[in-house]
């Protein structure tokens, strides 16, 4: 381990996070992804902490950060409140902030309510500005009824009984397939770190993957209420407004370009899985047309860059987590940004 895990008590929930770098050097806190904790970014933090001040938070339902439920009907913005509380907490009032799959959603939705205390913003691989699955076209569409196939329906069954019975096995092989690029390789002791990281997401009520309600179309299932993915539902989770946001914050947006978790062809879109005949009853690209999320980012940011803001959409050689299997890339190009 780099550093030790340390808490702090907020005004919504006590939070754990890892602290690196130096006392008045410039400020970066790094938000995590789905499945994931800030273990994740120990190795960046150990890469980065001569050049700044960081902070690395667990996130609600995830590592060691205390266990409450989610109300999803808040969207990311249940986390963006943490987050708040937290630099508050840490007086933190001016700072950049890195938001990686998830956590990307989480630090647009940061952007939206508190952007006047952001410096830079960087989008690794992030969620669609119009949420995880149900929407089409780049303008984001909610396919009827809002929320069909996405949220807690949609996480992968093997995935959360390798969280509940601890089937490291399994893990291992998603790290090896979707974190990073094949056939790249994780360190073992590392690997072993990020399983433990995957291993403390939260399963239960109103914690990962969330509930779902019975839907008359495919899947014949949409998004509930409670819980992690559903806060990424199209039914609740809008971020488009980062377009319109008043402070013009720079934003880096980069990813890999073999990530097959955020694309234009997600394997882990349900509709782009019922085209490839992998989930039975599909009823067409017409009906139920696959969630194209590059082209959706792309389009919420040109409108920011055409209001008067400013953004760089780099990609690098890597997976959907770029940072691990791409270091000395990443690092490259998220110091040259912050130094712009």
């Amino acid at each position: 381990m780099f550093y030790e895990m340390q808490t702090a008590a907020t005004d919504t929930i006590r939070t754990a996070y890892y602290h690196a770098g130096k006392a008045g050097a410039p400020k970066l806190m790094l938000l995590h992804g789905n499945a994931s904790s800030a273990k994740f970014y120990l190795p960046l933090m150990k890469r980065l902490e001569e050049h700044y001040e960081m902070l690395a938070p667990d996130l609600r339902c995830f590592g060691d950060t205390e266990q409450q439920p989610i109300d999803a009907t808040k969207g990311m913005r249940v986390f963006s409140e943490d987050v708040d509380a937290f630099a508050r907490a840490m007086q933190w009032e001016s700072f950049a902030l890195l938001g990686w799959s998830m956590g990307g959603g989480v630090a647009m939705q940061y952007a939206i309510d508190h952007g006047e205390k952001l410096t830079h913003l960087i989008l690794e691989a992030p969620l669609s500005p119009f949420g995880f699955g149900g929407t089409f076209d780049e303008d984001g569409k909610k396919l009827e009824p809002a929320g069909i196939a996405s949220g807690g329906g949609c996480a992968n069954a093997q995935l959360v009984d390798a969280l509940m019975n601890g089937g490291r096995a399994f893990i291992a092989q998603t790290i090896d397939g979707v974190y990073v690029a094949p056939p790249y390789q994780i360190e073992p002791e590392r690997k072993e770190m990020f399983i433990d990281s995957v291993l403390s997401t939260h399963v239960g009520e109103g914690m990962y993957p969330g509930d779902k309600t019975e839907a008359a179309a495919w899947p014949f299932f949409a998004s509930g209420t409670k819980g992690v993915n559903n806060t990424m539902s199209p039914a609740w989770c809008d971020l488009s407004g980062i377009a319109e946001i008043p402070n013009r914050i720079p934003v880096l947006w980069i990813r890999g370009d073999r990530d097959i978790m955020v694309s234009d062809n997600s394997m882990m879109d349900l509709a782009q899985l019922g085209a490839l005949g992998m989930v039975p009853g599909y009823p067409g690209a017409e009906v139920c047309p696959p969630q194209p999320m590059l082209k959706q980012t792309r389009f919420v940011l040109e409108r920011y860059r055409q209001n008067g803001g400013s953004y760089k959409e780099v990609v690098i050689a890597g997976g959907h987590g770029c940072m691990l299997d791409n270091e000395d890339a990443f690092v490259q190009e998220l110091t040259s940004f912050l130094e712009e």
